[in-house]
């Protein structure tokens, strides 16, 4: 990996400052709508924070640390949690993911008011929403009358029988264009929104829209969970985002479907140097260039959407160690590529990726890695944290210095 590192240094020494095109000055003031400015001062520091707000999951089982989080989230100066609570699935845990989540939160919000929390509420419907009440006002949302039942499965899913069982048995990929999936989304959208939760990402928007071209049921959807946001959220707002590989959701009428857009990073396998890895633009689906513009929810124009780039994570590979020119670099997802390289590595290339985006693409943040899982444990490790190594983290991978100086740098 020598020369890819050589290469990287020469980058930060003669390519240092990024561009910008947001206000220098650090305004995270918001109510109701979000300005350019500000939604980019967010995007600059954000973060990956998978399950930040279910410390029985992450300090229980993957070795994590509330408290410790909190610590590198005011030390390093992070704005945005992405990811901080979501369910795969699992939808029978609903209850104490919330009670847990309300808790977090407000422990974060103390130590940081201006935090935006993200939950996800991603492409997969369980067998287990069988067991969840429908509660009236979910009923009164979509002018249907309140009545006792739980929701219902089978009709979240494509009449046709596409992308069901697509995960597992029983765990399938939702169809928007069925009112029962936009009640669903409605439904968990707003229990996050009541914890404190002020982002939402809607995961591969994509292919949950097989049957709405023209993307009605969406917007039917996501109008309901802002009006909701409008009247409990904490700053009467929730940002809405999604992976998109088409570039973006644009309405008939030029408004974009989403606040802002997300992508993984796609990052290619330097061929002939084992594990390398760099970012270039037109590489398979690669976002960078290809945000769409028009009307943004909080009523600006752009002709680009401000996106996060992102070390996603996706599964396990046969081939780990090859260069098949795809998806998988190196053969693995790309936090578990990350994650299987050296320290020395990992500060370098996140000084690399964070100078690349904003030069490949003004509109671009690299949204720093925090907290993820690992689908190829890395030094038997199954979580990726970036803290540095403590008794509260002894797993600790050591980027959050690399990631303060970032932040601490890109304005200059």
């Amino acid at each position: 990996m020598q020369s890819h590192r050589c290469f990287t240094i020469v980058f930060l020494l003669f390519a240092s400052l990024p561009l910008s095109v947001c206000a220098a000055e650090r305004d995270y003031a918001f109510d109701g709508t979000i300005s350019r400015d500000v939604l980019c001062n967010y995007l600059s520091r954000a973060m990956t924070f998978s399950d930040l707000l279910d410390p029985v999951n992450t300090e229980t089982r993957l070795g994590g640390n509330v408290d410790d989080n909190i610590r590198m989230i005011t030390e390093t100066g992070m704005k945005f949690a992405g990811r901080s609570i979501f369910m795969w699935g699992g939808e029978s845990r609903i209850e104490s993911i919330i009670a847990n989540g309300k808790a977090t939160a407000e422990k974060v919000h103390q130590a940081d008011p201006d935090v935006i929390l993200q939950a996800a509420v991603f492409e997969i419907v369980t067998t287990e929403v069988n067991g969840i009440p429908v509660p009236a006002w979910v009923f009164e949302a979509f002018d249907q009358t309140p009545e006792s039942r739980h929701f219902n499965y089978e009709a979240m899913l494509y009449p046709d029988g596409r992308r069901v069982n697509q995960w597992r048995e029983g765990q399938s990929v939702p169809d928007m264009s069925q009112l029962e999936t936009r009640m669903w989304f409605t439904y968990l959208s707003a229990r996050y929104i009541e914890i404190g939760v002020e982002a939402i990402h809607f995961g591969q928007v994509e292919i949950m829209d097989d049957r709405d071209p023209e993307h009605e049921n969406w917007l039917d959807m996501m109008t309901r969970v802002r009006q909701y946001a409008r009247e409990h959220a904490r700053r009467h707002l929730v940002l809405c985002d999604a992976h998109v590989p088409s570039g973006g959701i644009v309405l008939a009428d030029g408004r974009l479907l989403f606040d802002f857009h997300s992508f993984p990073l796609r990052i290619k396998a330097v061929p002939d140097k084992p594990l390398e890895g760099v970012l270039r633009e037109g590489f398979i689906d690669s976002i960078y260039g290809r945000s769409k513009g028009g009307m943004t929810p909080s009523g600006w124009k752009c002709e680009s959407l401000p996106y996060l780039a992102e070390l996603d994570n996706w599964g396990r590979s046969n081939f780990e160690g090859e260069d098949r020119n795809d998806y998988w670099c190196w053969g693995y997802d790309e936090i578990s590529w990350f994650a299987h390289q050296n320290e020395h590595y990992r500060d370098l290339w996140l000084y690399y990726a964070w100078n690349w985006v904003r030069r490949a693409d003004p509109n671009g943040y690299l949204q720093m890695p925090a907290s993820r899982t690992l689908a190829s444990p890395a030094d038997g490790k199954r979580w990726y944290w970036a803290n540095r190594p403590s008794a509260e983290v002894p797993g600790g991978f050591n980027q959050e210095g690399a990631i303060k100086d970032i932040w601490e740098h890109d304005s200059d």
